[in-house]
């Protein structure tokens, strides 16, 4: 059974249909002071809404709510019903701290305490 709905209806149904895409993504990316909400992510890329973000590309930041995931380097892909995909030509783990540059031995110690000499 084939149905056609007005379009005024089908408009409606698209527009819910966005703006609950919206609301459920906690994933954003951040490019030179602005922020634009990802709709959908996958393995080599992401889209958002082609509305908010038609020029992105280079460098971004990728968030989970407030938490860096990662800094990738994006290319448009394609614009496909009302969404931009950008793939990543690269993209690289946000560290929570700066790179160590040597080899630490697992039964290091984590801090050091000094003597403090008791004079008695």
């Amino acid at each position: 059974m084939d149905m056609q709905l007005p379009q005024d209806v089908q408009d409606g149904l698209d527009a819910a249909r966005h703006a609950a895409r919206l609301k459920a993504s906690r994933l954003r990316v951040e490019a030179r002071g602005n922020t634009y909400r990802v709709l959908r992510a996958w393995s080599d890329g992401f889209a958002v809404d082609a509305v908010d973000a038609p020029n992105l590309r280079g460098l971004v930041d990728l968030y989970d709510g407030s938490r860096h995931l990662s800094q990738c380097l994006i290319v448009a892909a394609s614009d496909e019903g009302g969404e931009w995909h950008f793939d990543y030509k690269r993209m690289t783990d946000a560290a929570s701290g700066p790179p160590v540059d040597f080899v630490r031995a697992t039964t290091a110690p984590t801090a050091l305490l000094e003597d403090l000499g008791h004079a008695e």
